[in-house]
């Protein structure tokens, strides 16, 4: 209600309170609806007293009959109905015979009692269908809806508990505990609301009860707030007996369903009281109401009203539109390079939808945080972009455990980097899988999924940039080796003497041929005024890069063709080396450094490798960014084998 009335250009509000809102013995809470800012176009009185069955019917004929007027008179577009209480079943009846637009939220959810019968009853009647699990989606489709006339969006619920700031005075609101009326009578009945541990009440306002469920040491009872929202908070639930039977619940909820004697539900409140669990998002990530405003607007109110039903049953009708996967699902990418941070919203294609660049902070608390806020924001940006996260992929630098998503050591490139657990710190933060591997496999996964590797089953990934790494695929799978040291590309030696490299060797391609390395022999020829030729623009206040060297080279600088003939040389004995351990079809050359490097290690495969590697072809990377797509594929390319 909140977002609708936040967008009052493209929806106007109008609402009915009807119902228990109205009853005095459920706490009035019609009056929280009008202190949250809303105008009630109308209240119908439709409760008729009593605790049996029949009053519910009663009640829910009473609702039919004075429903028509006001329906009548508002002619809505679309009537929005929430849950599975019986008063909704009155509403829905109404609105479909009346040939009123009707979306259901929560719909497709699995309990015990008739509440499963009345949620169900309403999603028939029901024109589209907002959900908040996939489980619960594919019930709907199990059930004929329309798939495309389905949006998982999550709990509502979600957005308030997954972003209200825990309150420090809680303590002083936890004053109070959740009653049924039926519950307060027999806790009267039974003295125990003398007791000073127990109170009983009406109605607790939502924000409160937030409060009161999350620092709660236990949740008991048959609510749905046990199974759902305490969830989010890993508040301990000893749910009891039936009525929520069915119900997706996180590992927080201990359920006595046989509530025949006190000690089984003694000994679950020992088992269960003051610990905490792992927060589940289950039924929601906080950012249902922007999928649910989005998917209004896309409704067109001129198409026919009459619904229709996805037979043949449920195996073929639950096939959904691949071209919708491919432009929605996506992943999180980050790279943690030498030089930057950068992360990047990637869709199933390989489409890079939106990136993110920070220059890299030299200590790992800095990098951490920042990496962390910079996710953040691209979860929330996902959002507008109507991209669903599947999972976070990481490409870094240095020796990487993949299975555990440790680094379990880096190199000089990336300071305090060794040992660190990258897969909790980001699964916490965002709820979300992590994977994580070295940047030079992640280059061979991008080339295996989206770029000249595709379709190969064995060829090699070398990137050229600050450092010098790569990736080997072999039978069209990563290796990593028993060690995870596999395809350290550069820190082959090729020489055994030589300058010394970022691993703390000597002799290794990366301290001949990366960027870095360049860079350095570049200031050398500086320092010494040995750089600077004719026609080359350098300006005293500009950091010498190896595009100077570059330059240089290229406008006639011996010196500088020395030092590039040298680093071409490293690059090409090493790329041999290679050819004649694993046998490749294919190198593919990444990286800045790529389309210089090309030509002149092809030359020297020709002049020094084996006969029946000379012919073995080396090109350059079409990727724009092969360490993300990379990092991306890892999440794609499992999502895909998972679901599809």
């Amino acid at each position: 209600m909140f977002g609708i009335k936040s967008h009052p250009e493209d929806f106007d509000l109008e609402v009915v309170v009807l119902g228990s809102h109205l009853i005095d013995d459920y706490g009035n809470t019609f009056r929280m609806i009008e202190q949250d800012g809303f105008d009630i176009g109308s209240k119908l009185h439709t409760i008729v007293r009593g605790e049996d069955e029949a009053a519910m019917v009663e009640s829910v004929g009473l609702a039919l009959v004075k429903l028509p007027d006001v329906l009548q008179r508002l002619r809505p577009d679309i009537l929005i109905i929430h849950g599975d209480r019986f008063d909704a079943l009155g509403l829905a009846t109404a609105a479909a015979l009346m040939n009123i637009r009707i979306l259901h939220l929560e719909g497709g959810e699995v309990s015990g009692t008739i509440d499963d019968s009345i949620r169900h009853a309403v999603s028939k009647l029901a024109h589209y269908h907002v959900c908040c699990t996939p489980r619960a989606k594919q019930y709907l489709i199990a059930m004929c809806e329309d798939h495309s006339r389905i949006l998982l969006a999550g709990c509502p619920s979600y957005d308030k508990l997954l972003s209200t700031n825990h309150k420090d005075d809680y303590m002083d609101i936890i004053k109070s505990w959740l009653g049924s009326k039926e519950m307060v009578r027999v806790m009267r009945r039974k003295g125990i609301e003398q007791h000073p541990n127990f109170q009983a009440v009406k109605h607790i306002p939502f924000e409160q009860f937030i409060q009161l469920v999350c620092h709660a040491g236990c949740v008991i009872g048959n609510s749905s707030c046990g199974v759902r929202e305490a969830g989010a908070f890993g508040t301990p639930v000893v749910n009891l007996g039936t009525r929520q039977t069915g119900r997706e619940t996180g590992e927080n909820v201990l359920h006595v369903r046989d509530a025949d004697t006190h000690d089984k539900i003694y000994h679950a409140l020992e088992l269960q009281f003051g610990k905490r669990y792992p927060c589940s998002k289950i039924y929601g990530d906080g950012h249902a109401v922007p999928r649910i405003l989005k998917f209004l607007r896309t409704i067109d109110l001129d198409e026919p009203l009459q619904k229709s039903f996805c037979f043949p049953p449920v195996k073929d009708s639950i096939s959904r539109d691949i071209d919708h996967i491919l432009e929605t699902q996506s992943a999180l990418s980050i790279d943690v390079g030498g030089t930057n941070l950068r992360v990047a919203i990637i869709c199933m294609q390989g489409k890079i939808v939106e990136k993110y660049a920070q220059p890299n902070p030299k200590t790992f608390e800095a990098r951490m945080h920042l990496l962390l806020k910079m996710c953040s924001v691209a979860m929330r940006d996902a959002v507008s972009l109507n991209c669903r996260i599947l999972g976070v992929g990481v490409s870094t630098g240095g020796r990487v455990n993949p299975q555990e998503g440790v680094v379990l050591h880096s190199t000089k490139l990336v300071p305090e980097w060794s040992s660190v657990d990258l897969r909790t710190p980001i699964s916490d933060a965002l709820h979300l899988p992590v994977w994580v591997d070295n940047d030079g496999n992640c280059a061979a996964l991008a080339e295996r999924k989206f770029g000249h590797g595709k379709g190969v089953e064995n060829f090699v990934s070398i990137i050229t940039g600050t450092g010098i790494g790569g990736g080997i695929i072999n039978n069209s799978e990563l290796v990593h080796g028993s060690s995870f040291c596999a395809a350290e590309l550069g820190h082959i030696m090729v020489s055994l003497e030589g300058p010394e490299c970022s691993c703390g060797s000597r002799g290794c391609i990366e301290a001949y041929a990366s960027g870095r390395a360049l860079q350095r022999d570049a200031k050398r020829l500086h320092d010494e005024d040995l750089l600077k030729v004719e026609g080359m623009d350098l300006k005293l206040s500009e950091p010498i890069t190896a595009a100077h060297l570059i330059s240089a080279a290229k406008l006639g600088n011996s010196k500088a063709n020395a030092v590039l003939n040298r680093a071409c040389t490293a690059l090409g004995v090493g790329i041999v080396n290679i050819l004649h351990v694993v046998n490749p079809s294919l190198v593919i050359l990444s990286g800045v450094l790529a389309s210089y490097y090309k030509t002149p290690v092809q030359h020297i495969i020709t002049e020094r490798a084996l006969i029946s590697a000379q012919g073995i072809k080396v090109v350059t990377s079409d990727l724009e960014e092969p360490a993300l797509l990379g990092a991306a594929s890892m999440v794609l390319d499992y999502a895909t084998r998972r679901t599809f």
